[in-house]
């Protein structure tokens, strides 16, 4: 149920600001901050979509030991086949195999020797496998997006809150070697309170649109506006800035350009002269935080620009860029005085550098990444970054530890699909963003990964 409300300032002029609905917490339920489970030394793992994402995943988890892969399932039987080899040319178990329809996945999540669910089929269908495994007793890893309407993140959050049941969103961004270590750093105090973060996601997809299975991918840029895909940019920050740990996002506002690139690629392919094409071009989103903080985050995948995930911290002390280039700017205290007086001299507060920031980056290694880091560069998965993910994931739940990511992480970073599009569609208001928590924003003090 969506509302408008009119919220006077002291000219007595009046802004509009669009509010979502925020249902009551059922009797009973509670929430899911710092869940833990009971350890499992053996996890047993079925995966559900095999297209692009899915068979990495799998050969990965080859790699991690106590994980035993139980069930493979895809719409088409020739996926779930060459996967299978890949198993047996690792030396594993053949996997049972489900294949035919849309619907076969049902099978999978009923399975009683199956302990997580690992989600990587097309967006539509993520949220509602999602909820069906944590009532069938699993606990579920989903591709990002995890969930792209509001129903759909609220529905997982009840039913993990309900079930008990582990519910993450696989955001390998957040496992970035660069990244982690600038949080490490956050953490420490080296770059003061952040107070302001830049991320996107902007990567040309013309090579791959032929890919998705059916032309879902582009089906749903044609058919909704808004930053469609903006967990790659926003998780990082938010874990930086501690939202929903001490901190929450409040508002949004969004603009967007024209739609002309995917139209045109549309015209290009198929000769359709394209009307109605929902996605613009470029997609700029304005987020501010209980505590003051702003996140500028931004979604292009058809402009020829270099790829592009910005990630850019702002803070009291130093600031952290990775694109284009990566660097560490700190305080007044490295700069050369003589160059910070010219106030015409542009290069005056430069990078720290490259001896330097080597030297931060392993002072300052992720505790979680010191042991794994070079066979997770071996592995691979951009970089190894997806190695990580799946490790953690395994690792927690062999422990019984709280997850990094939690379902109200899934929540904050997908709502930006549906919340920008409200914000667009009536002429690029505010639209406030539900605290998913439903009151426990600042229950917990800082985002602190179990070891």
């Amino acid at each position: 149920m969506l509302m408008l409300l009119l919220a006077g300032c002291k000219e007595a002029q009046q802004v509009q600001v669009i509010k979502t609905a925020v249902p009551v917490r059922p009797q009973g339920q509670t929430d899911v901050l710092q869940l833990s489970t009971e350890p499992l030394p053996t996890v047993r793992v079925a995966f559900i979509g095999l297209g692009m994402r899915g068979p990495g995943a799998v050969s990965r988890m080859t790699h991690i030991p106590g994980v035993e892969i139980v069930a493979l399932c895809d719409v088409e039987q020739k996926n779930t086949e060459k996967v299978n080899k890949r198993l047996e040319e690792r030396g594993f178990p053949k996997a049972l195999e489900f294949y035919g329809d849309t619907s076969v996945w049902r099978q999978v999540t009923a399975l009683p020797n199956v302990d997580l669910i690992y989600v990587a089929t097309d967006w539509a269908s993520h949220a509602v496998i999602g909820v069906q495994a944590m009532k069938d007793g699993k606990h579920v890893a989903i591709e990002v997006p995890s969930a792209v309407t509001l129903e759909e993140i609220w529905d997982l959050i009840n039913t993990s809150e309900q079930t008990r049941k582990h519910c993450m969103q696989l955001e390998n961004c957040v496992y970035d070697f660069f990244e982690l270590t600038t949080l490490n750093m956050v953490q420490n105090g080296l770059l003061g309170e952040v107070i302001h973060g830049e991320g996107a996601y902007i990567h040309g997809l013309q090579p791959y649109w032929d890919q998705y299975w059916n032309n879902w991918r582009m089906d749903f840029n044609r058919t909704h506006r808004g930053d469609v895909y903006p967990t790659h940019g926003l998780g990082p920050i938010c874990q930086a800035m501690n939202i929903h740990r001490g901190d929450k996002l409040n508002f949004l506002v969004s603009v967007d350009t024209k739609a002309i690139g995917n139209p045109a690629y549309i015209k290009e392919k198929t000769g359709e002269e394209v009307t109605g094409f929902r996605a613009g071009d470029h997609t700029s989103t304005l987020i501010r935080t209980e505590n003051g903080k702003s996140i500028l985050i931004e979604h292009n995948v058809t402009s020829p620009r270099p790829y592009d995930r910005m990630y850019q911290l702002t803070g009291t002390k130093g600031f952290a860029n990775k694109y284009p280039v990566s660097g560490y700017a700190l305080g007044n205290e490295a700069l050369d005085p003589e160059m910070a007086a010219d106030h015409e001299n542009l290069n005056a507060h430069q990078f720290v550098s490259k001896e330097m920031q080597k030297a931060l980056m392993e002072k300052y290694r992720h505790p979680i990444v010191k042991d794994i880091e070079e066979l997770a560069k071996t592995v691979g998965g951009h970089g190894g970054m997806d190695f990580v993910m799946d490790y953690r994931l395994i690792y927690c739940l062999q422990k019984g530890l709280p997850l990094d990511m939690d379902v109200y992480d899934l929540a904050e970073w997908c709502c930006l699909i549906p919340l920008t599009e409200l914000s667009l569609d009536n002429g690029s208001i505010p639209v406030e963003i539900p605290d998913f928590t439903r009151g426990g924003w600042n229950k917990l003090d800082g985002l602190q990964f179990a070891q």
